[in-house]
């Protein structure tokens, strides 16, 4: 199998079936043997149950946190490759093309650029978008040397076997930037392509936390350097 598109899910019944439709769409538009993965993060709504309809694999994760549903997703990954991204539809998996190209040309890791493509109105909060995003990626860039201007997307393929065996142990959202931070210090080659936002669908509160995420993804910053 070359493809799993891997998708973290907690409560997003508005938005998952969506999310898979696109999914497959791209999977059987583009002739490609893949599978797409949901996990589970606890979900109390009709999440599981609209996923497995619409023919996705679904894996229940009984911990809580954005990271420890990839880490658990990624250990059961069939595919060469892996893309994850979000469940609420602001990541377009019909659009998915570059990031294999770039995965089938060698790259270890290929990471989204919100800002290098086109940010739909309502996208991205103001604070996220010109202070908490930007602040970090600089940080993290300037400390380790790694080419990615956006550290926070959450749109990003990679070899599947090189990122599990990084055993990243980051629980929540900072994930992300653990993940780039140990691909660094592997050696693993890392890419980086743009790609357009769009507005959350769910309508409901995000399960990003402004503060307590930020001081997270700081804190990998700083200890990932030992």
């Amino acid at each position: 199998m070359e493809l799993t598109i891997l998708i973290p899910a907690l409560n997003e019944e508005t938005t998952i079936g969506e999310c898979i439709k696109k999914a497959k769409q791209f999977l059987e538009s583009e002739n490609i043997q893949g599978e797409i993965l949901v996990a589970n993060n606890k979900s109390t709504d009709k999440t599981e149950i609209i996923a497995k309809n619409m023919g996705a694999r679904v894996i229940n994760v009984q911990k809580k946190g954005y990271g420890i549903a990839l880490i658990e997703g990624n250990k059961v990954a069939k595919g060469k490759y892996t893309i994850m991204g979000d469940a609420d539809d602001s990541y377009n998996f019909l659009e998915l093309n570059g990031f294999l190209k770039e995965l089938r040309n060698g790259t270890d890791l290929v990471i989204g650029n919100r800002f290098k493509g086109n940010m739909e109105k309502g996208s991205m909060k103001f604070l996220h978008r010109y202070i908490g995003t930007p602040m970090i990626s600089y940080l993290a860039r300037k400390k380790y040397k790694i080419p990615v201007g956006d550290f926070n997307c959450g749109l990003r393929g990679y070899v599947t076997e090189k990122i599990k065996n990084l055993n990243c142990e980051a629980s929540g959202m900072e994930y992300a930037t653990e993940m780039l931070i140990k691909a660094s210090q592997a050696d693993l080659i890392i890419g980086e392509i743009p790609i357009d936002f769009y507005k959350d669908k769910r309508n409901k509160k995000s399960h990003l936390r402004t503060v307590r995420d930020g001081i997270r993804h700081l804190k990998v910053i700083i200890e990932k350097a030992i």
